[in-house]
């Protein structure tokens, strides 16, 4: 299901590439972080970069490795999951949905709404400068 408001900067959301995309786009469900806050002049939409379990082919200076806790659903194995700052894309919401961790005891659906840590965001929005030819500006980060 998606989301229906415009989450917090650092929230984990799965975003769904698979309409509308082709390669050497994305193509495939991935998990995303929100870099954009609510911006009122764009309802219905938010500014995610992807994020992957593997480690690219070739590292370069807008990937990084970041440690999430508690670790993201088995689905998206957590432990050094892998930042793509030149994968950044302003979505509709009715591409992104929360992360489901399980179900409760009733079989309701478990959602996760935290967000990542300041020194996690400062390391995403390195990359995501890199990635778009600006990393002289991650000094002022």
């Amino acid at each position: 299901m998606a989301i229906n408001s415009h989450p917090a900067v650092g929230t984990i959301l799965t975003c769904n590439f698979d309409q509308g995309f082709k390669v050497p786009e994305m193509v495939k469900r991935r998990p995303v972080v929100v870099i954009s806050p609510k911006i009122t002049a764009r309802p219905g939409l938010c500014t995610i970069v992807a994020l992957s379990t593997r480690p690219p082919n070739r590292i370069m200076p807008y990937h990084c490795q970041i440690d999430i806790r508690p670790r993201l659903p088995n689905y998206f194995a957590s432990d050094g999951i892998w930042v793509k700052g030149d994968m950044v894309n302003a979505v509709g919401f009715h591409r992104l949905d929360l992360l489901r961790t399980g179900k409760d005891v009733q079989g309701n659906r478990i959602y996760r709404y935290d967000t990542l840590s300041d020194d996690n965001l400062r390391k995403i929005r390195a990359c995501v400068l890199s990635g778009m030819g600006l990393s002289i500006l991650t000094k002022h980060l």
